[in-house]
């Protein structure tokens, strides 16, 4: 064989898989291009996730350092002891455990029947019409301009005179201050459910009236199961602020074993020069589980029931 006759076999890079010409590598962009365009929004996300999760990381460090002192935790994770959970559980002046429980009674009861009663009411104002419809509305709306806080002293007042009456509902009872708090259940919550149950067809209720059902039976049987995802998203706002809701609390709950973590909490630094940051920090971290597992379990109806509430069924 002549050298003229010598060739090589192409290799995979000098043709494609088919047998055409190779495709040309894509160009790198610039990286001044590929910031302007793209970049900007990763560095933006990784500072915002910096400046939320450090804080978090600095109570669980605190939480987990039994020296006692914010001070002594500026370096994160240097000591790590569960001294500070032990002693949390350990002092006989501040029952944690009795207040944990108390918390998530006042919580529950209190998200449940905030849940209900908004439902209730965004029903009314959302299928029936009635005189005054339009003016309840906007006065549900305009007196959640005025929060219950400025009412503290006309709430002591009202319940120091109940007290007398009824002890179960005066100051000191934990059932008094859910009868509060329900006070106020009204407001945005029912005017973000009238919005969500306009969305709903009228059709549904139409069509149930005419194979004999109630109001009951619609509100009950039809409307809720489609209204999942404002339930669910009114009932965990409703428990997140009642769990970290401090000032009617101190008020109300005058017994340190009715109180609920945000008051019972706040014992542990409420003294000049106090020595229990570390506690306090740890008692923190175990208040927050509950509102965790509370939005871990409704996210499921949050995301996937604005699609599985149709009009079908």
């Amino acid at each position: 064989m002549s050298e003229a006759q010598v060739f090589t076999l192409p290799t995979s890079k000098d043709t494609a898989v088919d047998g055409g010409p190779a495709p040309l590598a894509p160009k790198r962009r610039p990286f001044g291009a590929w910031f302007k365009d793209k970049g900007w929004r990763h560095a933006v996300g990784i500072v915002t996730t910096i400046f939320a999760v450090f804080p978090l990381l600095y109570v669980l460090s605190a939480a987990l350092d039994s020296s006692g002192t914010l001070v002594g935790s500026n370096g994160l994770f240097t000591r790590i002891d569960p001294g500070n959970f032990i002693a949390l559980f350990n002092d006989p002046s501040r029952p944690f455990g009795r207040w944990f429980v108390n918390t998530l009674v006042v919580g529950v009861v209190t998200s449940a029947a905030t849940v209900f009663l908004g439902a209730m009411a965004a029903y009314a104002f959302s299928r029936m019409r009635f005189k005054g419809r339009r003016i309840g509305l906007l006065s549900l709306l305009l007196l959640q301009m005025f929060p219950q806080l400025l009412a503290v002293v006309a709430i002591f007042l009202l319940l120091s005179g109940i007290s007398q009456v009824i002890p179960a509902l005066g100051l000191g009872s934990q059932l008094g201050l859910i009868m509060v708090y329900l006070g106020g259940a009204l407001g945005v919550n029912t005017y973000l459910m009238y919005g969500f149950f306009n969305t709903v067809p009228q059709s549904l209720d139409e069509a149930a009236k005419i194979d004999g059902a109630s109001h009951v039976q619609i509100f009950f049987g039809i409307i809720l199961r489609l209204v999942t995802p404002i339930l669910a998203v009114v009932g965990l706002l409703a428990f997140i602020g009642i769990s970290s809701e401090f000032v009617i609390a101190s008020v109300v709950l005058t017994d340190p074993d009715s109180q609920t973590l945000a008051v019972g909490l706040y014992s542990y630094v409420a003294q000049q020069r106090s020595e229990n940051w570390g506690v306090f920090a740890a008692g923190a971290v175990i208040a927050s589980i509950p509102v965790m597992a509370l939005f871990l379990f409704l996210q499921k109806y949050i995301v996937s029931g604005l699609t599985a509430g149709s009009v079908k069924g």
